[in-house]
């Protein structure tokens, strides 16, 4: 039992204490943790992680890249070179459809140029079923 020794009084009699005292309590739980700390095994910070089997998949192959350029005087260019007319530009067109990896068509219209030659190209490239048709160069459009 525990005595109250701040708060006597001269001549009274010295009252009982009813609190608990929890300092012992305190002392136990930590010596119960500590032992609790050191009895876990140390654990490696590594993961286990499973690994593929097997081949890995084949490297993408870049897509060659087809510049098609209309002149000021509607020539069409398929790489810088001049193509005869309408159909060498579909043989060209549908040869790049036959191709294993579709490739990308890059049109640059010259500003001079006629609507309807770049929308004939587009429409052409479309019907051979090359999606990957892009417009360079319609910056100069802006202006």
């Amino acid at each position: 039992m525990g005595m109250n020794i701040g708060n006597s009084r001269q001549g009274e009699e010295d009252e009982v204490m009813v609190e608990m005292n929890t300092t012992p309590l305190i002392d136990v739980m930590l010596v119960l943790l500590v032992m609790l700390i050191i009895t876990i095994p140390i654990q490696l910070h590594s993961v286990n992680i499973d690994m593929p089997s097997g081949t890995p998949p084949p490297q993408q192959i870049e897509p060659e890249v087809i510049s098609i350029d209309v002149t000021p005087t509607n020539e069409v260019l398929w790489n810088g070179q001049p193509l005869a007319g309408s159909d060498a530009l579909e043989a060209k067109l549908q040869a790049a459809a036959a191709m294993p990896v579709q490739p990308e068509i890059h049109v640059r219209p010259n500003r001079a140029a006629r609507y309807d030659t770049v929308a004939r190209v587009l429409a052409a490239s479309q019907r051979y079923g090359l999606g990957k048709i892009g417009i360079v160069g319609s910056e100069q459009f802006a202006q």
